[in-house]
């Protein structure tokens, strides 16, 4: 049995952030890029960010500084990271195209939804804030804070399918990562991948049950689901 093929079909939606919702990678990338300067005297540049896009702000920083041979100083210079990225995020990050719509027909067709992302809550509350869907619209959030294991681990999808009281098999995760996929697959999940951040056969080969190019096309899927939306 495929998920959601049960009685009862599609019942709740598990949204990732980044690539889904909004598209922060830029600005939490020149946040870090400022704090190592800032903080360390070090130059870093975007690049050298991409191995570690997904894996929550500890593992962003810190791959980077091993690269560099930097020594953080933590938690203090995750704080300092968040405190310019929250100050220049303001009024230039927007929500990408379809992820407002997209939740209000979820809420509209009363499917649970929650929000699963690997960053802190910190990062998620500013984002959903300047987005205009915050964090209330939704049934929960799930962060990286709440999680020992991040993707492609199933933990965050487990949690956050409990958290509005379903069993991950009756929700669909809308991810735009490989790792994501994974991590939905394992926890029983349907999973539709979105390619704003990956090209389709990367996320087909991840597992990926539907590709859509926006969230528009996200939510043909959720229409469109196996064994409907109850």
């Amino acid at each position: 049995m495929k998920p959601n093929d049960g009685p009862g079909g599609l019942r709740g939606v598990l949204l990732d952030m980044d690539g889904v919702l909004c598209d922060s990678e830029p600005f939490i990338c020149e946040a870090a890029c400022r704090m190592f300067l800032e903080r360390h005297g070090a130059t870093v540049h975007p690049d050298d960010f991409l191995p570690f896009v997904g894996a929550g702000e500890d593992r962003y920083l810190g791959g980077v500084a091993e690269k560099h041979g930097v020594t953080l100083r933590m938690p203090d210079d995750k704080a300092r990271t968040y405190a310019i990225y929250l100050e220049i995020i303001r009024g230039r990050l927007g929500p990408l195209p379809g992820a407002v719509e997209f939740v209000h027909a979820c809420r509209a067709r009363g499917l649970k939804t929650a929000v699963a992302t690997s960053a802190d809550r910190v990062k998620l509350e500013g984002n959903l804030r300047e987005i205009g869907l915050p964090a209330a619209q939704f049934d929960a959030c799930i962060t990286g804070d709440d999680i020992v294991r991040k993707k492609p681990d199933p933990e965050i999808f487990l949690k956050a399918a409990a958290a509005v009281g379903l069993p991950a098999a009756s929700c669909v995760v809308v991810e735009d990562a490989p790792n994501g996929i994974r991590a939905a697959r394992s926890a029983g999940a349907g999973c539709i991948g979105v390619t704003s951040s990956f090209p389709a056969g990367r996320l087909r080969e991840a597992g990926a049950d539907r590709i859509a190019a926006d969230m528009h096309g996200a939510w043909r899927a959720i229409e469109a689901w196996p064994g409907g939306v109850s």
